[in-house]
C-alpha cells in the first residue's frame, strides 16, 4: 500500500505517478491525482520535485532502467554458444513481450506525446538500447557471423523499427492482438535486417 509509513514520501509520489501512468497514461497523472494516490497534499509534490515533468522523468528513467535490466538478463541467460543474431533477437523479443504484457505503460514510454523534458529522456534511453545492440552487432561482425555493416546505424534502425512495430498494437485504441505473432515478426525482421543466416 502506498500509505505505508516505511515508504518515504518521494518514493510514494514516484509509485503513485507510475501507477496512474500505467492505468491511464500521462493525462491521468495530474498533480492532484498523484498526490491523492500517494496520500499527501498536492503541494507536497513540489517539495520533492521541481515540476511534474521532473517527476515524470524520474518515473520514466526507473521504468526504462528496469526494462534494460530485464533485456540484459534474458541475453545473459542464453548459452555461451548463442550467436550474435540470437542475442539480438532475445534482446528485442524480451522488450516486445514485456511491452505487450503491459501495453498502457509501454505506450506511454514509447509513443504517447509528452513534455520535451520527458521526451529527451525517451531519446536518451533509445540511444542506450542502440549502443547495447551495436555492441552485439560488432561482436557478430568480428566473429564472422554477420556481414560487415554500420553497427551504430543498424542498431538505431533496429531500435526504431521495433518501437514503430509496437506503436499500433500498444495504442489505447488498438484491438486485441496476438503478442506471439508480433514478437515472431520482430525477431524475423531483426534477423533479416542484420543479415543473419
Amino acid at each position: 500500500m502506498l500509505h505505508d509509513v516505511a515508504v518515504g514520501t518521494r518514493e510514494r509520489l514516484l509509485a503513485a505517478a507510475r501507477e496512474l501512468i500505467e492505468e491511464g497514461g500521462y493525462g491521468a497523472a495530474s498533480v492532484t491525482a498523484i498526490a491523492e494516490r500517494a496520500g499527501v497534499a498536492a503541494g507536497t509534490l513540489y517539495r520533492h520535485f521541481d515540476s511534474k515533468q521532473e517527476l515524470f522523468v524520474e518515473v520514466f528513467r526507473s521504468v526504462w532502467e528496469r526494462e534494460e535490466l530485464a533485456m540484459r538478463d534474458a541475453v545473459d541467460r542464453l548459452a555461451r554458444s548463442a550467436s550474435a543474431s540470437e542475442r539480438l533477437q532475445t534482446f528485442l523479443s524480451t522488450f516486445a513481450r514485456r511491452a505487450l504484457h503491459n501495453p498502457r505503460l509501454a505506450w506511454a514510454l514509447i509513443a504517447e506525446p509528452v513534455d520535451p523534458l520527458v521526451d529527451a529522456e525517451r531519446i536518451a534511453h533509445r540511444a542506450r538500447y542502440a549502443r547495447l545492440i551495436a555492441a552485439e552487432l560488432r561482436a557478430g561482425i568480428a566473429a564472422g557471423e554477420l556481414p560487415s555493416q554500420d553497427a551504430e546505424l543498424g542498431a538505431a534502425a533496429l531500435v526504431g523499427g521495433c518501437g514503430e512495430a509496437l506503436v499500433g498494437p500498444l495504442s489505447p485504441a488498438a484491438a486485441a492482438s496476438d503478442p506471439e505473432r508480433i514478437v515472431s515478426a520482430i525477431e524475423t525482421f531483426a534477423r533479416r535486417a542484420v543479415g543473419a543466416a
